[in-house]
């Protein structure tokens, strides 16, 4: 483990990955460890680790996550990691004097028909989507916690609902990832493999916002600067796309020329995702980087990391 007083919670996941180069770029002292060296689902473990090395700021981006088929065949894993992450890692923050913490929850907190664009004041007001409700009731269940650390404690934690993310560093195991990098990863092999077509999830109806994870770590060090409130906050890009829009964009960066169709025995989840974020740019903060630009990034990251990136 580094010295420091930055302690980055899964520093080499996606969300902590893109944390780790913001704060590097500003020269910030991180502090980090790895599941060989803390298992975040231990509480003794991570009270040990910040009784030694007393963070001052914590960004929890530890989590375990995935797309529709690997929510649905784990629930258990989806639902108790993470709320034995974010309580382990939340209640030793706090009794070893962390000043502030942020904790990264998710757009999937929101009802499944809440009203578009989502704003905050939606949480809790619906049913949630039925496809990731275990991770969402624990990414609620976290929000809360930091909420009630503030309201008994004082306890200055924010809490940051980023809309669909993706960048370099992502998952494209089509097992387990989110429809951006399946997209890609599924073009791409059917591009080197000659295939005539590509099969999409669903009707290709759905909208989603999809947000480069770079910008999402410009925003969490820009709020934990700028906003101290136990007031969940949104971060996303104030627009959106349809799946099948999505993967006409992926075919053309990809350069895959042959048939899309859809699987219509598949769910579509929910029917649109587009996150309110009046609040955030109230503060003076947009995201800056356009999705073309930012798929063929991560087409590049992909290409360039396939020993990993491109596994079955």
């Amino acid at each position: 483990m580094d010295s420091g007083k930055t302690f980055v919670a899964g520093h080499k996941g996606l969300v902590g990955g893109a944390v780790m180069r913001a704060l590097e770029r500003r020269g910030v002292s991180v502090v980090v460890a790895d599941r060989a060296q803390i298992d975040l689902r231990k509480g003794e473990e991570v009270d040990s680790f910040f009784q030694e090395y007393r963070p001052e700021v914590v960004y929890l981006a530890a989590a375990k996550v995935g797309g529709i088929l690997a929510n649905s065949e784990r629930p258990v894993d989806f639902l108790l990691d993470n709320l034995q992450i974010q309580s382990n890692v939340i209640s030793s923050a706090h009794r070893w004097g962390v000043q502030k913490f942020i904790f990264f929850g998710s757009s999937c907190i929101y009802p499944r028909l809440a009203e578009q664009p989502i704003a905050e004041n939606s949480l809790l007001t619906g049913p949630l989507e039925p496809t990731n409700e275990w991770y969402a009731i624990a990414k609620i269940a976290g929000i809360k916690l930091c909420q009630a650390f503030r309201k008994q404690y004082g306890f200055r934690a924010i809490s940051l609902m980023p809309t669909n993310l993706y960048g370099p560093g992502d998952n494209f195991d089509l097992h387990t990832s989110h429809v951006l990098p399946a997209l890609i990863r599924k073009f791409h092999l059917a591009k080197i493999n000659n295939e005539p077509k590509v099969v999409v999830w669903g009707t290709g109806t759905p909208r989603r916002e999809f947000m480069h994870v770079d910008d999402l770590a410009d925003a969490a060090l820009f709020l934990a600067e700028n906003y101290d409130s136990p007031d969940i906050i949104n971060v996303g890009v104030g627009d959106d796309i349809s799946i099948s829009e999505l993967g006409s964009l992926i075919a053309s960066v990809v350069g895959y020329a042959g048939a899309v169709s859809y699987d219509l025995s598949k769910p579509d989840g929910t029917p649109r995702k587009l996150l309110n974020v009046d609040k955030l740019q109230s503060l003076g903060w947009k995201a800056t980087i356009p999705l073309k630009r930012g798929i063929e990034e991560t087409y590049s990251w992909f290409l360039s990391h396939k020993a990993t990136a491109d596994r079955t």
